[in-house]
């Protein structure tokens, strides 16, 4: 059955019948047929405008990042998509189902370099630089069947973002087009019988192991926390795989508390992880390692079979994490794990006591930790409390924790969390951000005002780029540039968006305010006030030898 339809509304159609609920856009020239499509179809795909490109692309990011369903966002093509590319970047990085649509300049001007409104050299070679897969639509009539295939692409396999532009006059015009269908994404993976066996033996042999787990694991939390349970391993994760396993249960450990087990750890089982940190963070960045060290075994179960050459494993299970997961579990009946509940527990108090240095960092986040419910949500940013975080707050449930991965993609943090909380609006949502993130995206105060999105903002103020200052400081003889800022009086900027705002200077006096705004529900900022130069490092426990 064909249907006569506007490119913009074929591809409106095929996100309705992708199941999308919610798009982040900022509307243009060359993309009006589309977003006329989503304003005929308001009353089943909510659009969430913003006042600059970036934040289109950030809150379709942190929407997919929190449910692990695709964000979609929409912006024009050229100078507008060039704006999002971070936030792709991220994407990729972070494995995140993200689905970018965009223009194109009339299609005789295609490659012709004429200098059309919006034109860049070779927009679709750029977006396949940076993204899984992206396409152009050629005809409405082909919208259905490539908007399917590129939610498939961006859910199937190792997720990630995908992208798709259309030609303006393409988007204007209409034929008839044949119905649209939900994308058919790739059964689970399962891994292979002889690869199962032999993990399965190197982990009987094992004395001490370890589980690491990263963002692939997100969705497998149950079958992880009892094959915790089943080989007596503690559970630790970087950014991506945390929350996977409670880190304030039994078998749940922060990456540092993980780090004093290391020399006894001799099995690492890595699920849906690059293994960073005993690779990296553990290790010197500057010589890469294909290997772990001191004789260690490695059983990785990632379901991208390129990650078994980056880091060979004595052991690959190339699957879906929950499949490979569940096949250990079933091939262990009856196996008896050694007890290491008191080294575990040791190396957690011992950890737990040793980071209570980096401060006020520290006294900062327990307060968010003890005011936010476990399913609440923590965004982080590039700052100091953010760093600080990535082993001083623990995380309880899966996808409660949205970081920028790999990318460290400074200015992403606010921007994020207002897709994070559009995703979860019955859920408590922060963001920790500093002052310099912060202003990346400072004008989407308005957007959270606008569309009714009840973030709460913690702004911590230091009037500087804390890390860059610290290093300059210390390994730069002190020659300090381009790292003190002057700031605006952000409670006063925020009140002039329409935002409740407060500034606080200790973590007591923190906490009834943030409890008061999540109460409230509504879009909040509260200023942090940190004195220049008084933070403690978090490097030590990030990097905890020498890094390079």
């Amino acid at each position: 059955m064909t249907r006569r339809m506007t490119g913009g509304e074929a591809i409106v159609a095929g996100l309705l019948a992708n199941g999308v609920d919610t798009v982040f856009g900022l509307p243009g020239a060359q993309m009006y047929p589309l977003f006329d499509a989503l304003a005929q179809t308001s009353d089943r795909i909510r659009t969430v405008g913003a006042r600059h490109e970036q934040a289109c692309g950030y809150m379709a990011f942190g929407y997919g990042r929190s449910t692990g369903q695709p964000g979609v966002y929409s912006v024009v093509p050229g100078p507008g998509v060039l704006n999002t590319t971070a936030a792709l970047a991220t994407g990729w990085g972070c494995n995140t189902p993200m689905v970018c649509l965009t223009g194109q300049i009339p299609t005789p001007f295609i490659g012709k370099r004429r200098g059309h409104l919006h034109e860049i050299a070779d927009q679709l070679g750029t977006l396949r630089s940076l993204v899984k897969w992206a396409e152009r639509i050629e005809r409405p009539a082909d919208a259905p069947a490539l908007v399917a295939e590129a939610f498939r692409q961006a859910q199937s396999g190792r997720p990630g973002p995908v992208a798709l532009e259309m030609a303006w006059d393409v988007m204007a015009g209409a034929e008839d087009v044949p119905e649209a269908a939900a994308a058919v994404l790739e059964a689970p993976l399962k891994p292979d019988a002889m690869a199962v066996s032999h993990a399965v033996s190197l982990i009987r042999a094992a004395r001490f192991p370890l589980i690491m787990t990263g963002s692939g694991a997100q969705d497998a939390a149950a079958a992880i926390g009892l094959l915790a349970e089943r080989i007596g391993a503690p559970v630790a994760a970087f950014r991506g795989g945390r929350g996977v396993v409670d880190e304030a249960g039994p078998w749940g450990l922060s990456s540092y508390a993980a780090f004093r087990l290391w020399e006894q750890c001799d099995l690492l089982v890595a699920i849906g992880t690059r293994a960073e940190m005993p690779t990296m963070r553990w290790a010197n960045m500057m010589a890469l390692t294909t290997r772990l060290d001191g004789g260690r075994k490695l059983v990785r179960i990632d379901i991208d079979p390129a990650e078994m050459d980056r880091l060979e494993a004595d052991a690959p299970l190339v699957a879906d994490a929950g499949e490979g997961v569940a096949a250990l579990i079933a091939a262990l009946e009856g196996h008896r794990p050694p007890d290491n509940r008191a080294a575990i527990e040791t190396a957690r108090a011992e950890a737990a006591a040793a980071i209570r240095v980096v401060q006020p960092e520290m006294d900062y986040l327990d307060v968010i930790r003890e005011v936010l419910p476990p399913e609440g949500l923590l965004v982080e940013e590039l700052c100091q409390a953010g760093f600080t975080s990535y082993f001083g707050y623990p995380v309880r449930r899966p996808r409660t924790y949205v970081s920028s991965g790999f990318q460290g993609t400074l200015g992403f943090g606010f921007q994020t969390a207002l897709g994070v909380k559009v995703a979860h609006p019955d859920r408590p949502v922060v963001s920790i951000t500093g002052d310099g993130g912060f202003l990346f995206g400072v004008q989407e105060l308005v957007t959270a005002v606008q569309y009714g999105i009840g973030l709460v903002t913690v702004v911590f103020n230091n009037n500087a780029y804390g890390n860059v200052r610290r290093d300059q400081e210390t390994r730069y003889g002190n020659r300090l540039i381009g790292a003190d800022l002057v700031n605006p009086d952000f409670p006063a900027l925020a009140r002039a968006f329409g935002l409740d705002t407060a500034r606080v200077d200790s973590p007591a006096a923190l906490k009834p305010v943030l409890a008061a705004a999540l109460a409230k529900g509504a879009p909040a900022l509260i200023e942090v006030a940190v004195a220049r130069g008084t933070e403690a490092p978090p490097w030590p426990f990030i990097h905890p030898v020498k890094a390079y």
